[in-house]
């Protein structure tokens, strides 16, 4: 039987106080790759922001790679985000440290100590991601599709069960954002890694064709349930 890491069952979304997503149900696999998709503004990244601790879950049941997210306090939001990537359109890389620093800044601040065991993490995944050679150079040394790359060694580090992705290609063209595509559907297929993408490129939908959740009139519509009515 497959292995449910992300669990939505009646839940309402809120942002800024405002209902904006009601009785929301969905449940994603490990190794599943699930598209977000909807217009601007009907609860896309209120969603993701939910699923990852940045907006508290009021109303409903949500557990994501083994944590309840109900009543979650905001000092166990560091024990979940272990066990989950986050890979933003925007990269969200230290500016004033080189890669190699970056991923390590991450390892110490979610409780790695051991200097041996972090440089392997460091190597393996740069290694993942198709950068092993690239750990000294700055941020602004390195191309959009380079620095995405990183965004997503760094989601990698604690090995998590889900990576949550913000629109990883919106800032890319579209044959780094082909690459961007490869890597992600690798790391789900090969390493059994669940992620749920935000994206309005259909063109990387319709090239990669997946599972779709549609967020639309308050509702979060699934294209696996449409399949099997």
């Amino acid at each position: 039987m497959s292995e449910i890491v992300v669990s939505v069952r009646n839940a309402n979304i809120y942002q800024g106080g405002n209902l904006v997503l009601q009785d929301v149900n969905f449940s994603v696999n490990r190794g599943e790759f699930v598209y977000l998709v909807g217009k601007t503004g009907t609860g896309k990244s209120s969603l993701l922001k939910t699923l990852y601790g940045e907006l508290p879950l009021k109303e409903g049941v949500v557990d994501v790679a083994g944590h309840s997210l109900k009543d979650m306090n905001w000092k166990k939001v560091p024990f979940l985000r272990r066990n989950l990537g986050v890979v933003f359109q925007d990269f969200q890389l230290l500016t004033d440290r080189n890669v190699h620093e970056n991923l390590r800044f991450v390892l110490k601040a979610t409780g790695w100590k051991d200097e041996k065991l972090m440089e392997e993490k460091i190597n393996d995944v740069l290694d993942k991601v198709g950068l092993k050679s690239k750990g000294f150079k700055m941020p602004f040394e390195m191309s959009g599709g380079e620095q995405q790359r990183v965004e997503i060694a760094r989601a990698l580090l604690n090995s998590p069960k889900v990576i949550l992705a913000d629109e990883p290609t919106g800032n890319l063209d579209p044959e780094t954002s082909d690459e961007i595509m490869q890597l992600l559907f690798h790391i789900c297929r090969d390493y059994g890694t669940a992620i749920i993408m935000a994206t309005h490129d259909f063109i990387v939908i319709n090239r990669y064709p997946s599972r779709m959740l549609k967020t639309e009139k308050s509702k979060v519509m699934d294209s696996a349930a449409l399949v099997t009515e």
